[in-house]
């Protein structure tokens, strides 16, 4: 059947809504991503009751319960963290780090891994804890 005003039927696929609706879905992937790979290692924080909010550019170190250091969701031990993190220094001078710690770790095993840091040339360290 044709139309009488002889116009051409239209034939193509309108794709606009299904792109608009992939962009949206990107975003939101996009936006909880970080939190998904923060769950992959299980580290209780310390509560404190005031905190400022972490750098989001900042090299994430996590030192878990069970003496598991990684260094941006990379398993590694203190003397790998210290070379990663002197190259990342002579990459980028005013690197930004910060340490995820678990509560249950003695005081001793996270001012080691501070000295570590401070000794890469770090100079830009934050330590991450939960809000009460």
């Amino acid at each position: 059947m044709q139309a009488d005003s002889g116009e051409e039927a239209i034939t193509g696929i309108n794709i606009t809504p299904l792109v608009d609706v992939v962009l949206v879905l990107l975003i939101i992937f996009m936006a909880t991503a970080p939190m998904i790979a923060r769950r992959a290692m299980k580290v209780d924080l310390p509560k404190v009751s005031k905190s400022d909010k972490a750098a989001t550019e900042a090299l994430p170190i996590v030192y878990d319960g069970a003496r598991h250091l990684s260094i941006g969701g990379r398993a590694v031990d203190l003397a790998e963290l210290r070379r990663l993190l002197a190259a990342a220094v002579a990459a980028q001078p005013d690197q930004a780090v910060t340490v995820s710690a678990d509560k249950a770790l003695a005081y001793g095993e996270v001012a080691e891994l501070l000295d570590a840091v401070r000794s890469a040339g770090v100079r830009k360290v934050g330590l991450e804890v939960r809000r009460k």
